[in-house]
Formats: structure tokens, C-alpha cells, sequence
């Protein structure tokens, strides 16, 4: 990445040799071939051209041959002190340093621009430029006037802000220490058909409305309270107010903002402040032209019509103020008009902010109970940028502006920078381009002031078309046979004498001068477009232009043009090509050199899907349009930049809700649905994984009207995760089940197996042949003996068994 320094040494090299090699690269020496007569026609064909006024230069040869490159005339015995070349100059006539603070006992001499006075000394068609530095001070000054629409649908938003004051001074406390607040109201032109003229509702225009039956009268403006560092009095003064009710849609809205904008004593705006107009509805606006409705035909006059009692009264005589109008009252006295509305409203009044400067739009809930928020924010923004505007531009003057912000690169055509922190300082180089010199005697001045700021640079312009040998002019002077003047070695012969030394009359002719008066051999004399006398053509005169050259060769009618256009417009038609103004190039001067209108909302050239051509994006990225390439549904970053407009503006997350410019940024119509429709023929399905590991869902697509659709749920689909206790009891559960499982089944194949034996055992015993009687194992638990007794002793013999 080069550094500023290199990027401005090679573009100053890069002027220089295209200087050097444009005389030689297009085959013209531009200062030779025009119609220069005198040393002042002769500097204003380019700022390269010089004119010797030595007296023996060039004799014998045509007049123009005095005027060249200032190298030229050098080398053709010219010496350097008769050379009359005019340079461009600038001085700084007053440089007090930036300021640092804004409040404390140095607020009335806060300078926030530097420097404040400078003078340019311009020659026409040399380009020059300055520098100048603004810094946005810490603890400035802060007058905020709140304009409250009192229509009838407006009564929850009434009630919310009766309390406003103190808690507002409190959040701007921390902005701030030096806070004032002021109160006004408006509802809408006291006459048919904008309010009820019926004689019931002439003192209660809600008679019959059942809902809400007790109103006051409907009027135009009325400022209740000047500002004031006294929060409690707003409190006080807001609580007595009432809503009236108009019967159509539209509101007064922008008689009222006029009214405070330009009623600068009677609202108490202080010179050395920050003035914010915050402008809260929940309604359009009536615009100019909608006062005939009326029969009002009287055109805004701009000025401040509030009556002894506050109230405007010249609401039922004049129209409507335009936007024209309104923008310039508001630039002039360095407002900054916050539209709070409704998000209903948010688009069309978004449309006013790009026709306004100076303007932000923020989104004010149904009932304004985020008011605070919203003023703080507006506030934020604002001073996180700076842009500079031009007052008084003189139309023979070009302007060309290349901004250097905070990340050191400079942007050609850019005027602003945004994202700014307070304290932070950024420069701006002025590119200035005198085209013409204006009549003697014209005082030149013009203003440059960043928007919404009281501080300014004054620019003082004095033009260098006269060169200085034309003060030693000498009337009828001998050199001229006694009947011319003798101004910077030529000779301004009176009428009807021609020649180098006023030595010819008119239609003298020879055939030497004849000769003199041809290109070359064989071309026509003069060029077809003269008469040759006294060794000059005379040039006829045209209707389409000037016929010029020493023969008649140039004139100021066949350039290039662009739909009809001599140089688009944007040149001067010199001698066949188009010499064109500062911030044009091209042919026919048709393409511009601006790039602001390349720059997207995000920062990016083109939106980086494009390059800037001639003023205008040309995408290079398939599926991409827009008039900054902004739209591109089917780019593979398009899920991604519109994910962060869905973040800031659904949830208030994300990258853009930190810096504050998601409003800015993200100028999509988001819907939000309860299910979301993926089959809507050209709808781009997007999804991303929020922080909390939700996954939300939108569809991205481009309505037939050019605004980007976003549909999105309303809530993310959460999938909640696993509970580890949960987790932990399940499974010891599952572990003790198992178990269980197991030992059943270890018991279930013991008990089978145990059966089948069992079973076996029972089968066997069945099949046996003997009985238990017979067994032979089994041994009778009583025994019998047999036992043969001999009793012959006794006389008798026995033979029996003894039990």
C-alpha cells in the first residue's frame, strides 16, 4: 500500500510528463495554432502558453508565432525577461490552530476548520489546489429543539414525553455540559380542506369523535418554549399541551420546521452551539403545491412569520415551503434535522434525507418511548462525520475535492468522511480551476463550511488575465506608423490599417500577399473560410461560431458532441478537439472523473463489485446491479452483507450496530414472519448461526420497484442442548439396567437349564423297570434273622423263627 506522500509525488510526476508529452502527442501546439492577437488572448488558450512582448521577435512571421511554450520562445531568441507567463498562487491569510474542547471559558473562540482565510490569485485553466483540516471538538455546545406533531393520533407519544426534559438532559449531560432544550408544536393549516372548518369543530374539532372527544383547535406552528437550560420548565410546558385533530393524513409538519429554522431570535439558537431540530411524527408531510388545494397560490417566502402570541401567522396564506427551500434555510443557519417517525415512514423520509444535507432519519416506536435513545443515536451520527459544502460558487470556477479520513487514503471526488470518533481530525485537498476571466473590476468569493457547522473558510479570488508589459502600452506610437498602439511588441492597429506595423489598409492584395496566406502549397487560401489582405486572412464570420488561425485553419464549432451537446458541455471547443473543464475527460468531455456517486453505503468502491466509469458503477460481478452495484442476490457475499442488516436492525447485534450506521447502511425493507416462504420465484435462502448456537433464517430478493425485500423470522430456531445431569442420570440409569437385563437373563438361563434337567431327571425315572421294592440297592431299614435254637437241653427241640 503506497503511503500519501508517494501517491501525491507520482500523480505530480504523472502531471508533469503528461504536460510535457501532450503538446507532441497530439500533433498541435495548441498556443501557435489559436487566434491569440495579444498577450491576454494569448494566456487564456492554456495555462502552458507564454507571450514574448520583445519588439524584434519573430519578425516575418504571423503574428500568433509570439505565443508558445515559454521553452519555445527561449530557444527562438526570445529573452526570459520579455516573457510574460502568469502563474496560480495561494495565501493563507489567517490559520488559528484546531481546537480541542468545545466549552469552558474558550467557547466562543472553538475553532473547528483550519485555516479560516485564504486569497488564490488564479489564472484561467491553471489548476491549483489547498488543504484544510476539520475536527469535530469534545464538549461542544448542544441547543436541541424538539417539534412535536400534536394531531390526534399522536396522543400515547404526548403522554410518554411529559417527562422528557429531565431525563434527556441527563443522557446529553454525559455528551455535554453544556445543554439547552426548547418546545414547539404544529398539527396542520387552519383551513378546509386540511382541518374541519364546520362550525361544531371550530372549538373542538374531535365533537362526536367517541374515542376521543375533547381537542383544541387545529393551528400551523406554535413555539411554546424558547431554549432553555432549565429541563423542568419543558417538563412544566409539555404537560399543558393538548392534541387537536386535521382531517386529512398529511401534517403542517414542514411550515413548522421552516418556521423554527429561520426564527432564530425568538427560538434562542446560540451562535456558538450545535443546533439539532429533532422533528417527531407519525405522518407525511404536506409538500409545495399541496397549499392550492387551499387556494393558497403564494410561493413560501422563506422568512419568519411568528406573532406575539408564537403562532404562525401566515399558515393560511402561503404555501407550503419545498424541499429546496427547506434545505437551504436549515444549511443556512447551521440546523441539523432529525426526522423521528414512525417505521412505516422510515423509507419516505429516508428519500427527503438524500434531497436535505444535513439530515437523519431513526425509527421512533408507536407510543415514542425510545425517544431518548433515538436522539442520543441521531446525535452520534452526526458527529461522526463531516462533510463540507460550497456556498456562493462562482460558475466560471471548478471545484474538485479529495477527502482524507482517518485511514490516511485519499478518496478523489469524495467531500465527507464518515465513522468518525470525536476529537479526530481529517483533511481535504481543494482542487481549484478558474475557466474564463470575469469582467475587471469582479470581486470574487465563495465559502466553504462543513454541514451543521457555524465555522467556515473564506475564499478570496482575484483572477490573473492581465499580463503586466500592458502597462507600458503606448498610443499611436511610431512603431505602429502613428496609428496604433504599441502594447507587448505588437502592434493594435486602428480601424481599416492591417499589417504587423499597421503599414497596409484593408483590401490590399498582392500575389506575395496572397502566398502568405496559404497553409501550404496547393491548399486553399485562408482556408476556403477568409480573404487574404495585407499578408493576414481575414476570417469570415459564421454562424455556428468563431473562425480563428492564422489561416482561418480553426474554429470553436467542430468538436465532439454528446446528444447535441458542443463537449457535453463540460468543455470549450478549441481548434477541432474538446479542451475540457476539471473533473471531465473524453473526447467530447461526456465522462466525469467524479467518484462519489461509485461510493456505496458501505464505504466501497462499486460496492466492490464494479469499477467507477465516468462518474457511474459498470459491474463486473455477475448477477450484480444497482446504481453502486449494491444488489446482488446470487453474488456468493450477499448472505453475508444482508446478515448484517438483519443483525442491527431485528436485533440491535453485529458489527454495524456498534458504530452506529446501520440506518445509514442498511436502507432494505425487512419483514418479519412467523414461517418463512422459500419457494418466492428470484428469493435468495440465507442462513447463519447466531452467538447463542440459534440458526436464524431470511430470504433475500429485489422487488420489480428496485428495493432490496429481506424476509426473516421473527426469532431464531433454537435446538436447546443436552442437560448434563440429564446426561449423568441416564446414563447410570442405563448402566444399572443393563445390569439388571443381564442378571435376568443370566437367572432366566439357570432357571431353563435348571428345568430341562430337571425335566430330564423326571423323563428317566419314568422309563425305570423296577419298582422301589425291587430294588436291589435299596436294604429295608428292618432286618428279619432266622436263627435254629437247639432246646434238646431242655427236652424239646424248636425250629422257628423268633421275632
Amino acid at each position: 500500500m503506497w503511503s500519501l506522500g508517494t501517491w501525491i509525488w507520482q500523480a505530480a510526476l504523472c502531471c508533469m510528463l503528461l504536460q510535457t508529452v501532450l503538446p507532441s502527442a497530439r500533433g498541435l501546439n495548441m498556443c501557435m495554432s489559436g487566434s491569440a492577437t495579444s498577450c491576454e488572448e494569448c494566456l487564456l488558450i492554456h495555462p502552458s502558453c507564454a507571450w514574448c512582448a520583445q519588439e524584434d521577435f519573430g519578425r516575418g512571421r504571423s503574428l500568433t508565432s509570439r505565443c508558445d511554450f515559454s521553452q519555445n520562445l527561449l530557444k527562438r531568441g526570445c529573452d526570459e525577461h520579455f516573457i510574460e507567463y502568469l502563474t496560480s498562487s495561494i495565501n493563507v491569510l489567517q490559520n488559528i490552530p484546531l481546537s480541542s474542547k468545545g466549552s469552558g471559558s474558550t467557547q466562543y473562540d472553538v475553532v473547528q476548520i483550519m485555516p479560516q482565510k485564504i486569497s488564490l490569485s488564479l489564472r484561467p485553466g491553471d489548476q491549483t489546489w489547498f488543504s484544510l483540516q476539520v475536527r469535530q471538538v469534545e464538549d461542544y455546545p448542544v441547543d436541541l429543539y424538539y417539534l412535536m406533531d400534536l394531531s390526534l393520533s399522536m396522543k400515547d407519544d404526548l403522554d410518554t414525553i411529559r417527562n422528557l426534559g429531565t431525563k434527556l438532559a441527563h443522557e446529553m449531560g454525559k455528551l455535554t455540559s453544556n445543554f439547552r432544550l426548547g418546545f414547539g408544536s404544529f398539527v396542520d393549516k387552519n383551513m378546509s380542506p386540511f382541518s374541519y372548518m364546520a362550525p361544531k369543530y371550530q372549538e373542538n374539532p374531535c365533537n362526536g369523535y367517541k374515542l376521543f372527544p375533547n381537542c383544541v383547535p387545529s393551528f400551523g406552528f406554535r413555539h411554546i418554549l424558547s431554549l432553555t437550560d432549565k429541563v423542568d420548565r419543558f417538563n412544566e410546558e409539555v404537560q399543558k399541551q393538548m392534541v387537536s385533530r386535521n382531517r386529512d393524513a398529511p401534517e403542517g409538519g414542514f411550515d413548522a420546521i421552516l418556521q423554527a429554522a429561520v426564527c432564530k431570535e425568538k427560538i434562542g439558537w446560540r451562535k456558538e452551539a450545535y443546533h439539532l431540530l429533532v422533528f417527531a411524527t407519525d405522518d407525511v408531510p404536506h409538500l409545495a403545491l399541496d397549499g392550492r388545494l387551499g387556494g393558497l397560490v403564494h410561493p413560501h417566502d422563506g422568512q419568519c412569520h411568528l406573532n406575539d402570541n408564537n403562532e404562525y401567522s401566515a399558515s393560511t396564506k402561503m404555501d407550503y415551503p419545498s424541499l429546496a427551500l427547506l434545505g437551504e434555510k436549515l444549511a443556512e443557519n447551521n440546523i441539523f434535522l432529525i426526522f423521528a417517525v414512525t417505521k412505516r415512514l422510515y423509507v419516505i423520509y429516508k428519500d427527503f434525507t438524500a434531497l436535505i444535507p444535513g439530515t437523519t432519519v431513526e425509527i421512533l416506536d408507536q407510543d415514542s418511548k425510545n425517544v431518548i435513545q433515538l436522539i442520543i443515536t441521531a446525535y452520534n451520527n452526526i458527529r461522526s462525520k463531516v462533510e463540507l459544502s460550497v456556498w456562493d460558487h462562482p460558475e466560471d470556477l471548478s471545484l474538485s475535492f479529495t477527502a482524507t479520513c482517518q485511514d490516511g487514503n485519499p478518496l478523489p471526488g469524495l467531500r465527507k468522511c464518515a465513522d468518525l470518533k470525536i476529537g479526530d481530525t481529517v483533511s481535504f485537498n481543494v482542487s481549484v480551476e478558474a475557466r474564463s476571466c470575469p469582467p475587471r473590476g469582479t470581486d470574487h468569493r465563495f465559502t466553504i463550511k462543513p454541514v451543521g457547522f457555524k465555522d467556515r473558510l473564506e475564499v478570496a479570488v482575484d483572477y490573473e488575465c492581465d499580463c503586466g508589459c500592458s502597462r507600458n502600452a503606448q498610443n499611436n506610437s511610431i512603431i505602429c506608423s502613428s496609428i496604433g498602439t504599441y502594447n507587448c511588441g505588437t502592434c493594435q492597429c486602428e480601424p481599416g490599417y492591417l499589417g504587423a506595423r499597421c503599414e497596409c489598409q484593408e483590401g490590399e492584395t498582392s500575389n506575395m500577399f496572397l502566398s502568405a496566406c496559404r497553409e501550404s502549397e496547393g491548399k486553399q487560401i485562408c482556408s476556403g473560410r477568409g480573404e487574404c489582405s495585407c499578408n493576414q486572412c481575414l476570417c469570415y464570420e459564421s454562424e455556428f461560431g468563431k473562425i480563428y488561425g492564422s489561416f482561418c485553419e480553426c474554429d470553436d464549432f467542430s468538436c465532439a458532441r454528446h446528444k447535441g451537446i458542443l463537449c457535453s458541455g463540460h468543455g470549450e471547443c478549441h481548434c477541432g478537439e474538446c479542451k475540457c473543464h476539471t473533473g471531465y475527460i473524453g473526447d467530447n468531455c461526456n465522462c466525469s472523473t467524479e467518484t462519489s456517486g461509485c461510493i456505496s453505503d458501505d464505504g466501497q468502491m462499486c460496492s466492490g463489485r464494479g469499477s467507477c466509469v465516468c462518474g457511474r458503477c459498470q459491474c463486473t460481478e455477475p448477477g450484480a446491479f444497482g446504481e453502486t452495484c449494491e444488489k446482488c442476490p446470487t453474488c456468493p457475499d450477499a448472505c453475508g452483507t444482508k446478515r448484517e442488516c438483519i443483525e442491527c436492525r431485528l436485533f440491535n447485534s453485529g458489527r454495524l450496530a456498534d458504530n452506529e450506521t446501520c440506518q445509514r447502511q442498511c436502507k432494505d425493507h425487512i419483514i418479519t414472519v412467523e414461517t418463512l416462504k422459500t419457494d418466492e420465484p428470484g428469493a435468495v435462502l440465507c442462513l447463519y448461526k447466531t452467538d447463542d448456537d440459534c440458526v436464524m433464517k431470511f430470504t433475500y430478493s429485489e422487488h420489480a420497484s428496485g428495493q432490496s425485500i429481506l424476509s426473516a423470522l421473527k426469532e431464531p430456531e433454537c435446538v436447546r442442548g443436552p442437560d448434563a445431569l440429564m446426561v449423568l442420570l441416564a446414563v447410570v440409569g442405563s448402566i444399572l439396567l443393563v445390569g439388571l437385563l443381564l442378571l435376568a437373563a443370566w437367572k432366566l438361563v439357570i432357571t431353563i437349564h435348571d428345568r430341562r434337567e430337571f425335566a430330564r431327571f423326571q423323563s428317566a425315572r419314568s422309563r425305570a423297570r423296577y419298582e422301589m421294592a425291587s430294588n436291589p440297592l435299596y436294604k429295608h431299614p428292618i432286618s428279619t434273622h432266622f436263627v435254629e435254637t437247639d432246646f434238646s437241653m431242655y427236652g424239646k427241640s424248636y425250629n422257628g423263627g423268633l421275632h
